[in-house]
């Protein structure tokens, strides 16, 4: 193996193993340059008990938002999109430990397919990854951190990501502590929780002040032709050099790049957003034909990065500007 990739092999797997069980570690507000960046950085969200109404969606001018009020539970979700650096790793992990994947990945939205991480890309989101992908890695990624896999059918657990069929009647044991995609309320919630309420659905998550603009929170259509490092919204190259991940701004909860960057996946099959009437897990139908994305991305096709913007893809397509992050359930221990 040559020594450049062994080194970014390695440092992932410390960062990896070093970050994920430590949710009680403050978030770093900005990486800098010489530092370690880890690429699993789990922020909670503790809302103060699953029955409690949250008004989620806000009318304003511009956006596909809809007032709609939902019960959140706690969860985790990780401050970054997931970087090509972790999914290669874990990817490599998953097909040496029973795992099969259709897509193999990409750095951003110029990488080459599959191959090992770049000095300039291993930090840019994995792109031309499908859905079925995304929920098998995060029951690879579980594995790799010794904790229990999300994503089952039947008790068992779901390892190849060719067997749509399996996966889109998949089940998820939310009380399982591993990695999963976040429901659209947790991705929603996450994108406009601020500490003094909610931010306006109509903006970009992160346009918490009048003085902001989109461009100083997210990787858009107007500021950029591509992907680039997670976490670098709102710098500017020095020197011709690309921005360090982690350094540029996040949303009011410690969050990168949920709005632009890379279109995200989430868990639900997309429908009406409704009120939940009391459920406490608000997690979409059981079936459907589109998986809920959100965020928007740098392609003018996915250009509404606003907090309330929807979208829907079909679980098996793949695009160079669609990626995910993930999530964990707030499990209790004994």
């Amino acid at each position: 193996m040559n020594k450049s990739i062994f080194f970014l092999s390695a440092l992932a797997l410390f960062c990896a193993a070093l970050c994920a069980p430590a949710f009680s570690r403050p978030l770093k507000k900005a990486a800098k340059k010489d530092a370690v960046f880890n690429d699993i950085n789990m922020v909670a969200f503790k809302p103060n008990s699953p029955e409690v109404q949250y008004d989620i969606y806000t009318i304003g001018e511009n956006t596909q938002s809809y007032t709609a009020v939902r019960f959140v539970s706690p969860f985790y979700m990780n401050a970054y999109e997931t970087t090509y650096n972790l999914w290669y790793i874990c990817r490599i992990y998953g097909e040496q430990n029973g795992y099969t994947f259709a897509n193999p990945g990409q750095e951003g939205s110029a990488g080459k397919r599959g191959a090992a991480p770049t000095a300039l890309g291993a930090y840019q989101p994995v792109t031309m990854i499908n859905w079925h992908d995304a929920a098998v890695w995060c029951n690879a990624l579980s594995e790799m951190s010794g904790k229990k896999p999300c994503y089952v059918l039947d008790g068992k657990v779901l390892r190849d990501s060719t067997d749509t069929a399996a996966l889109d009647k998949c089940q998820c044991d939310w009380n399982a502590d591993g990695y999963r995609l976040p429901t659209e309320t947790e991705w929603e919630y996450a994108a406009r929780k601020t500490p003094k309420g909610f931010q306006n659905g109509a903006l970009a998550s992160g346009q918490t002040d009048d003085s902001l603009l989109e461009g100083d929170v997210a990787w858009f259509d107007a500021n950029s032709n591509g992907t680039r490092a997670v976490g670098t919204a709102g710098t500017v190259f020095e020197n011709e050099a690309p921005p360090a991940p982690g350094s540029g701004r996040a949303n009011a909860s410690g969050l990168y790049d949920m709005s632009g960057n890379v279109l995200e996946f989430c868990w639900d099959w997309l429908a009406d957003y409704k009120e939940t009437d009391g459920v406490e897990r608000a997690a979409g139908p059981s079936y459907g034909s589109e998986k809920v994305c959100r965020g928007g991305s740098w392609s003018p096709y996915t250009g509404f990065i606003y907090c309330g913007d929807r979208y829907g893809y079909d679980p098996n397509e793949r695009f160079d500007f669609l990626g995910f992050r993930f999530c964990q359930s707030a499990v209790e221990e004994d």
